[in-house]
């Protein structure tokens, strides 16, 4: 125990080690099973919500509950953001309404959407009807996009200024608003209706003097998205104008919301993962923190079967030459390096395509051009290992 209370009570390091977070786990194991709440929350008082996000994923299902009782709402709702989806659902059904109201209410108007929508329509009617009036109004919106577009993924807290107000004028302005909005990179600039008209970067307002007018500084070349542009594409503008937040306008062009980097880092994880899994063969859609072996299995049975097939086929077409090779037994021993390579070359097709739609290197429209590369880059790669294989072949059998 005295082990323990050093623990809680040491510096803080700029980050934790592995080691470090192997060794906490192992002490709130054990103050769990004692129910040392007080020690508990003396540790986890000391680390971040992302740290607690892991030691929640290295818990037992039991352990995992308790400890995320412990937590106070706003902590909570920082922690709920930053885990996996099976672990946030588990969590969100062992809570009684009223602790999910408190923590939602905590939470981002982006991360209380993506929870609400994980609830059944009657108790995130309950929940949205606890909730304060306008946060509840904000989650409603949010909820009318689909999810995996601008609207869906994009933030209600936002800081915008009237283009006519003093540099001075905007600062304070933002200072009444900082305790709302967790990371303010740009502050937009509007009209008297509420329409984009440029934006400025916090440092130039910082550095603008006092008396200047927001319009004199700002850009006004925005680059902004529509609530129905595809989260892919979203990405894609990060990524080509170096952004780090995007503002979110409606069909008349007023400011709606916005979309940080944050937002963003997920959408390229999730995209990600699902390019691998196209790759692998599986089902998109299956999260990699899933445990269940019927989910997993579901997900991976589909291109199996197609492979299995294909193989059956295969299996089928060397049996119609079935005397040639009872004549020239030899051709038996190069089949398995045949059947191999073929597989290799068709994963690296498959690899550098997916790839290459994913960054936008490979277009649809020229599929054709990049077809026929790809034939050439075969018949090169069958000219080498043809030649390869019948040097080995010469030398194996003379």
């Amino acid at each position: 125990m005295e082990r323990i209370m050093s623990v809680a009570e040491q510096e803080r390091d700029p980050y934790p080690t592995i080691e470090w977070l192997e060794s906490t786990i192992e002490d709130l194991r054990e103050l769990i099973a004692n129910r040392a709440d007080g020690f508990i929350r003396n540790i986890v008082r000391e680390l971040r919500p992302a740290d607690i996000a892991h030691v929640l994923r290295h818990l037992s299902r039991e352990e995992r509950l308790y400890l995320f009782s412990l937590l106070d709402p706003e902590t909570a709702s920082d922690v709920l953001a930053e885990l996996d989806e099976p672990i946030q659902e588990e969590l969100i059904r062992e809570m009684d309404s009223e602790r999910l109201s408190q923590v939602i209410d905590e939470m981002e108007s982006d991360d209380a959407t993506d929870v609400v929508a994980k609830l059944p329509s009657d108790v995130a009617e309950e929940i949205l009807e606890s909730i304060d009036r306008e946060d509840s109004a904000e989650v409603r919106e949010l909820l009318s996009h689909a999810e995996d577009t601008a609207g869906g993924i994009m933030a209600k807290e936002f800081v915008a200024v009237n283009k006519d107000l003093t540099v001075d004028q905007a600062i304070q302005k933002i200072r009444h608003m900082a305790k709302e909005i967790e990371d303010i990179y740009n502050v937009f600039a509007v009209d008297d209706e509420g329409h984009l008209v440029g934006v400025v970067p916090l440092q130039d307002l910082l550095l603008a003097r006092p008396g200047m007018k927001v319009q004199h500084i700002m850009d006004t070349d925005v680059v902004y998205v529509t609530p129905d542009v595809d989260q892919e594409e979203v990405a894609r503008l990060f990524k080509m104008y170096d952004l780090v937040s995007i503002p979110v306008v409606d069909e008349d062009k007023r400011l709606i919301g916005r979309i940080t980097i944050d937002d963003v880092m997920d959408v390229i994880e999730e995209e990600a993962s699902e390019d691998a899994q196209m790759i692998a063969g599986i089902t998109t859609g299956l999260d990699f923190s899933e445990t269940s072996p019927l989910k997993v299995s579901r997900a991976r049975l589909p291109w199996l079967i197609v492979s299995f097939t294909g193989e059956i086929i295969s299996g089928q077409l060397m049996s119609m030459f079935h005397t040639t090779l009872t004549r020239v037994l030899y051709i038996v021993f190069f089949v398995p390096l045949i059947m191999a390579i073929g597989g290799n070359v068709g994963n690296q097709s498959a690899i550098m395509v997916i790839r290459g739609l994913d960054t936008g290197e490979v277009d649809v429209l020229e599929m054709g051009k990049r077809l026929r590369s790809e034939l050439l880059v075969s018949l090169i790669l069958a000219s080498v290992l043809a030649t390869a294989i019948f040097m080995i072949s010469w030398l194996w059998f003379h």
